[in-house]
C-alpha cells in the first residue's frame, strides 16, 4: 500500500464553478498509483467542492441561481464581517459540502461519463483556494 498527499492551488474568477477534473487527473497520474481511493479536502469556509455534469454549461449557471435563491444576500444575517455576500457564502459552502473521495481504478478517477469535479466559489471576488489531495492505493 502506498499513499501520496499534496496541496493544490485554483484560482476562480468569482462565485461560479470552476473545473478542476484535469488537474486532478493531471496530479493523480503522477502518483503513479493504479487502485485506490482519491480523497478531496477544499480548505476554506466560503467554497466547496462538487461532482457534478460536464458537458452542458447551462448546469453550472443553474446551480449557481438554486444556491443564490436558497442562501441569498440581504441584510438579515448577523454574520457580515466580509461583506454582503460572507454570509451566503458559508451557508453554500454547508450545503454543497468540503470533501470529496473518489475510486481510482486503472490509474483514473472512477467518474461517470458525463461527471466533473467543481470547485465552487461562492464569494463575489475571484479567489486562490486550496484543496488537500491524498491518495492511498497500490
Amino acid at each position: 500500500m502506498r499513499q501520496a498527499s499534496d496541496i493544490l492551488t485554483f484560482p476562480t474568477a468569482g462565485q461560479g464553478l470552476t473545473e478542476i477534473t484535469g488537474e486532478l487527473a493531471a496530479w493523480l497520474a503522477g502518483t503513479g498509483l493504479r487502485e485506490g481511493l482519491l480523497t478531496m479536502l477544499c480548505r476554506h469556509t466560503s467554497a466547496s467542492l462538487l461532482i457534478q455534469e460536464n458537458a452542458a454549461p447551462e448546469v453550472r449557471g443553474d446551480l449557481v441561481d438554486w444556491l443564490d435563491r436558497l442562501a441569498p444576500q440581504g441584510p438579515h444575517y448577523r454574520h457580515d464581517d466580509e461583506g454582503p455576500d460572507d454570509m451566503p457564502a458559508h451557508l453554500k459552502a454547508t450545503l454543497t459540502g468540503v470533501n470529496l473521495q473518489v475510486p481510482v481504478l486503472s490509474g483514473r478517477m472512477a467518474l461517470g461519463t458525463w461527471q466533473g469535479i467543481y470547485l465552487a466559489e461562492h464569494r463575489s471576488r475571484p479567489h486562490r483556494r486550496q484543496v488537500a489531495v491524498h491518495v492511498i492505493g497500490a
